[in-house]
């Protein structure tokens, strides 16, 4: 095989996804040397176990993304609808419904980004960097910077339990990636979404509703913000206004790593789950590595620079050539 034959299959789809597994057994090769524990089905559960929530989230970034917008406020809407979990939770409400009023506190974050992005005209990056400081500091008022906790037991069905020995949140995240991948790939809504994410004026122009369009993408990653947290909280059995910190960048992450390109037009849900399993993997490889946990980070912006590089390839060749291109000379008269 060519160079060039080797850079476009390394760019197609199917490329991209014989790569994310590769890395895996790359991970798996390497952190069962440092660690017999890693190489056992019960930590590999653990490891879907405990990166569900980034999972989750993650699959509603990659369809923001897709649509050529970015959500930084998730991981503060994960907050937000802890905290209004425990809240409603506290103050006498019945758990299920409890469990609503967050879930809805999610969606009705994510359409407050959406309506704002259509309505400002503003980079999504500005009003989101902006929602998410107004999200946290909601999430820290309300809780007073304490948190809530005193659930019933049956509360830890959500994050505790196991359905046939898997994980209740991994079945939860892979029905949901399913669910999405149908409507992304079988549905109008869903290439309406490729579609603006690609050129949003022709899009604009052919009759979609874009501005709909864009509401709805934030408000479902919101929604799953919403159902990440109430894993989350039932998985340590309290809410707090700190919960989710730093999950907006394991998520945009876990969507560039798996080939999604940031401007936009381009999804996959499948490689978005082999990407957070394969980010999820280094942090549980180094944790049992005995390794400096600080130096995942290094290791995972490592690999999203490298695969960056790969996916826009072909961009950075035609500005190269552009540069250092020959001069026009100026003809003698």
């Amino acid at each position: 095989m060519s160079r060039e034959a080797f850079f476009r299959f390394a760019r197609s789809g199917g490329g991209r996804s014989v790569g994310l597994v590769v890395l895996i057994a790359i991970e798996l090769a390497i952190f069962s040397t440092l660690s017999p524990y890693f190489f056992s089905f019960s930590n590999l559960l653990n490891v879907t176990r405990l990166n569900a929530e980034t999972g989750l989230i993650a699959l509603g970034m990659a369809v923001v993304i897709a649509s050529g917008g970015i959500d930084l406020s998730v991981g503060a809407i994960v907050a937000v609808s802890s905290v209004a979990l425990g809240f409603a939770y506290s103050h006498g409400l019945p758990l299920g419904v409890s469990i609503v009023i967050a879930v809805a506190s999610g969606l009705v974050c994510g359409i407050i980004n959406g309506a704002l992005v259509v309505l400002l005209r503003l980079h999504p990056l500005l009003v989101t960097l902006g929602t998410l400081s107004a999200f946290r500091g909601i999430a820290l008022g309300v809780s007073n910077g304490m948190g809530f906790s005193g659930f019933p037991d049956s509360f830890i069905a959500f994050g505790q339990s196991y359905l046939g020995g898997v994980p209740v949140q991994t079945i939860v995240w892979i029905l949901v990636a399913a669910v999405l991948a149908l409507i992304v790939h079988r549905t109008v809504a869903g290439r309406s979404v490729i579609l603006i994410g690609t050129n949003e004026e022709p899009a604009r122009l052919s009759g979609l509703r874009v501005d709909a369009v864009r509401i709805g993408v934030y408000a479902l990653s919101g929604l799953l913000a919403g159902i990440s947290s109430l894993i989350y909280t039932s998985r340590v059995f309290s809410s707090r206004g700190d919960a989710g910190n730093g999950l907006e960048l394991l998520a945009i992450a876990a969507v560039v790593v798996g080939g999604a390109s940031i401007r936009g037009g381009q999804i996959s849900l499948l490689r978005t789950v082999l990407a957070t399993v394969a980010i999820g993997l280094i942090s549980n490889g180094f944790v049992l590595g005995g390794i400096d946990t600080s130096w995942q980070y290094i290791a995972v912006g490592a690999l999203m620079i490298g695969l960056v590089i790969v996916n826009e390839l072909p961009a950075i060749r035609n500005a190269l050539a552009r540069f250092s291109g020959p001069t026009p000379t100026k003809e003698k008269g």
